[in-house]
């Protein structure tokens, strides 16, 4: 899962994954993270989760959160957001990561959006955090399917909309865009065109939307598909030239900024 490490720099720093072999588009993800701090990068799923002790600050949505014992985190797909401890002996969380499609077609309905990074309802995060415990000892395929059931419909009165509002869906071409071309140079004239706006009123309009320049949703992108690149096994260098960084030294700074590992360690992990 993009902008989540399998192995840390510091050894203090641990987490573990796990991707039901019968469920595509699922990832189960829970750490104990004391110092790493996770620079803006996104996810192509919805993540939902829950902290079992101390208290993470993100940013999300253009402004900072704070996260601990009693809440809910709910994240869209593709919103640009950081992560790192608020208490001194870090925290400890649980996050289920569904990807749209899966969602949509678990709830029977279509686009979820949720206005609220962070949700204060203790009895709510307890039920969920039975449930996403529930998942990772799911004994076969069946039990792992009406457990993951159970779980969005608990979620499911957290969602503010069952369809993204208009002025998320204002730059879906551009995003789309930089999908298509992230091995080249992008230019600011050229991504404005895709939108049909003039370059800076884009940049606005842009920067109002994510809270991120395009130069970084670009960053984000790129590392996100590093990552699956490094999954199916190709090699650094490559996946260098593929996302259109300058070289592997600019791949393993971006990525080790970001995600608390190197590409080769990374791939190392992933691939067993």
């Amino acid at each position: 899962m993009q902008g989540v490490p399998r192995q840390f720099e510091c050894t203090r720093d641990q987490a573990q994954f796990f991707q039901p072999p019968a469920r595509a588009g699922i990832e189960l993800y829970r750490a104990h993270i004391v110092q790493h701090a996770f620079e803006p990068h996104t996810h192509a799923a919805y993540g939902f989760g829950t902290v079992a002790c101390g208290v993470e600050r993100f940013r999300y949505g253009g402004s900072e959160h704070l996260a601990g014992p009693g809440s809910i985190v709910t994240m869209n797909p593709d919103i640009l957001h950081t992560g790192r401890a608020e208490t001194d002996a870090g925290w400890q969380y649980h996050m289920i990561y569904i990807e749209p499609p899966v969602l949509d077609d678990i709830a029977g309905t279509r686009g979820w959006w949720f206005d609220q990074a962070v949700h204060r309802d203790p009895a709510r995060a307890q039920q969920l955090s039975q449930q996403l415990a529930a998942l990772w000892q799911a004994g076969d395929a069946l039990a792992f399917d009406c457990q993951l059931a159970q779980l969005v419909h608990t979620l499911a009165p957290l969602a503010a909309a069952h369809q993204a509002p208009p002025a998320a869906q204002r730059f879906d071409r551009v995003i789309d865009y930089m999908h298509a071309h992230l091995a080249e140079r992008l230019s600011l004239d050229v991504l404005a065109a895709v939108a049909g706006l003039s370059p800076f009123h884009f940049l606005r309009q842009f920067q109002a939307q994510y809270h991120a320049t395009p130069q970084q949703m670009l960053m984000a992108l790129r590392l996100y598909r590093a990552k699956q690149l490094l999954t199916q096994g190709t090699a650094p260098a490559q996946v260098a030239a593929d996302c259109g960084l300058a070289d592997q030294a600019h791949l393993n700074r971006s990525f080790l900024k970001r995600y608390g590992t190197t590409p080769a360690r990374y791939q190392k992990a992933i691939r067993g």
